[in-house]
């Protein structure tokens, strides 16, 4: 059959223009009683297999009880008839700064009866909006439909509690079984092209194999998996890019679906049951006498900072800076290399840096894909700072920006799969940890990583697999360059519906966010903590933080680059 350039043409351009389309319709059927996806890759040590039973029973969520395994939304937690009550102090009538506020929670169901199992996802806040503060709250689940939430005093005057119904405990049980059943929700695909012929096929982590043959592009270095369906008439070294499928439909049983409502049980605040505010007063000035009892309490809470009029404040470590002149960001910036690796919230923090806002004053813009409305009149950040173009593809990268005055290098590029970005070049699809060893260091290097919204629809085992081959080539970069920085991004709150739920929970980004942090506890890098600084701010989630709260995790990034100068004591 000879086919002449004209009907080639003709195709090519026909599936060009369909293939996205069309490639839903032959998804992969996965056996939903197997979890295979999450034992691919290298085989772990023996230390690592034991890590990763650490770290999952650390994040074991207690569920509703077997007689209660087919959800009903009557028997659900209901944020509308539960309510919380504020303790009152148990040394004094009155609160002190360093004292601990304790606001107990009773979960009642639709029916308004009070639950007698745990495993409700709440977050807790205390605020003062007169003051600009917050912090974020420690919740207790103590497993019988009631909780405690804990606060540190860290401010003087007013403080409101504020207790929200992430999920219930229902939900919770629903979300947990699709991240073990469903990695499939998610689905990727690849375009394959030869000269005027193009084919489409789905890809992910884990493909069934007795459906197709499979392209196997798992990496070399890591053993990190990733596979495409074979093209039907093209060979797999003709992959052209990488980009998000799209998100499976219809994954929820009508019960199910009632258990994520907005406005009804998904993000919804609870009332209290009497006062939700308190007023603290400085400390008393037997302070140090009574400081033993004070410390014992303070222990179980160790928030990484609050926020006081406006402004983060770190506890304990690196004093918090700011930033707030362009002159001062170049200072501090003079002779670095600063190399971003991560998903799309590291990314805004590169456009942030870049990108130009109307004012008076230098301030710095979220992202060029949040204005709103065009500038008339624009100050940049780094007044000579020029984003090189090397003709990336819009808001997928790789980007650089380069000073030359003040020799500031700023560098951004995208981890490997799974990456849901509309589209990525198959050469430029790099994995962090490869990335790493390819850098020299030094002590002009700071290396930002921000890699776990992207993971949300897979089995845990897989993020502490890629956090795992990350963690050692930091610390091969370490090891051959001591004076390296390396801060890494954690995980933030975001705005959820129903759909968002079932992809990007909350619930789902904190079981990694807890996983980051333990991986990474007690070795030489610095965490900006993103999921305490949404959780106790005021603005609303958002998956890419609003302005402020940026401008508090720049600060906290500045401030580890430029610490404080101690002051010589005579």
């Amino acid at each position: 059959m000879s086919w002449n350039c004209h009907t080639i043409s003709a195709l090519y351009q026909l599936q060009t223009r369909i293939h996205s389309s069309l490639i839903t319709t032959n998804l992969p059927k996965y056996n939903h009683n197997l979890t295979f996806c999450a034992h691919l890759g290298q085989k772990p040590s023996p230390e690592d297999e034991l890590e990763e039973r650490y770290l999952l029973d650390s994040i074991q969520w207690p569920g509703p009880p077997p007689r209660f395994a087919t959800p009903s939304l009557r028997q659900s937690s209901n944020p509308v008839h539960s309510v919380f009550t504020i303790l009152p102090n148990k040394e004094r009538r009155e609160w002190h700064i360093g004292d601990q506020l304790e606001a107990l929670v009773q979960i009642r169901d639709f029916q308004g009866r009070p639950k007698r199992y745990g495993g409700d996802f709440l977050l807790a806040r205390l605020h003062s909006p007169e003051l600009g503060a917050a912090v974020a709250g420690t919740v207790v689940d103590h497993r019988n439909g009631i909780y405690s939430a804990l606060f540190p005093l860290l401010w003087v005057g007013p403080a409101q509690v504020e207790i929200t119904l992430v999920h219930s405990s229902e939900a919770v049980a629903v979300l947990k079984h699709l991240r073990e059943h469903r990695p499939d929700r998610v689905f990727f695909k690849s375009l394959f092209r030869l000269g005027f012929l193009s084919e489409t096929t789905v890809c992910n982590m884990c493909l069934p194999s007795d459906q197709h043959l499979l392209c196997n592009y798992t990496d070399l270095y890591t053993g990190e998996p990733w596979y495409c369906y074979k093209p039907k008439m093209l060979s797999c070294d003709t992959r052209i890019n990488h980009a998000k499928g799209g998100y499976l439909k219809h994954l929820l049983t009508n019960n199910e679906a009632l258990l994520f409502q907005s406005g009804v049980n998904i993000k919804v605040q609870i009332h209290a049951l009497g006062k939700d505010r308190i007023n603290v007063l400085p400390p008393e000035d037997n302070a140090e006498k009574e400081g033993s009892s004070v410390k014992t309490k303070s222990i179980q809470l160790t928030p990484s900072g609050y926020y006081f009029k406006d402004s983060w404040q770190t506890l304990g470590g690196t004093v918090m800076r700011h930033f707030n002149e362009s002159a001062a960001i170049t200072q501090c910036l003079r002779n670095k290399v600063i190399n971003m690796y991560g998903d799309s919230t590291v990314r805004q923090w590169f456009e942030y840096l870049i990108t130009s806002v109307p004012g008076e004053q230098p301030v710095i813009s979220i992202s060029v894909v949040f204005l709103l409305s065009p500038v008339t009149c624009c100050f940049h950040l780094f007044p000579e700072i020029k984003e090189i173009n090397l003709h990336s593809p819009k808001n997928v990268g790789p980007f650089m920006a380069v000073d030359t005055t003040h020799n500031i290098l700023l560098k951004y590029r995208c981890h490997g799969p799974p990456i849901r970005f509309s589209t990525v070049i198959a050469s430029e699809l790099r994995y962090i940890s490869n990335e790493l060893d390819g850098l020299s260091g030094g002590p002009n290097t700071v290396v930002v990583l921000s890699i776990w919204a992207h993971f949300s629809t897979f089995p845990v085992e897989v993020y502490i697999r890629r956090l795992r081959h990350i963690r050692r080539a930091m610390l091969r970069l370490l090891d051959r360059a001591p004076g390296t920085l390396v801060v890494i991004r954690s995980a933030n709150l975001q705005a959820l519906d129903q759909e968002v739920s079932l992809y990007n929970s909350d619930w789902y980004s904190l079981q990694l966010d807890t996983v980051l942090k333990a991986m990474f506890r007690g070795l030489d890098v610095l965490m900006v903590d993103a999921w305490e600084m949404s959780s106790a701010h005021h603005l609303p989630h958002a998956l890419h933080p609003p302005q402020a709260i940026v401008e508090n995790m720049i600060d906290m990034l500045l401030s580890y680059i430029c610490p404080e100068k101690k002051r010589s004591q005579k």
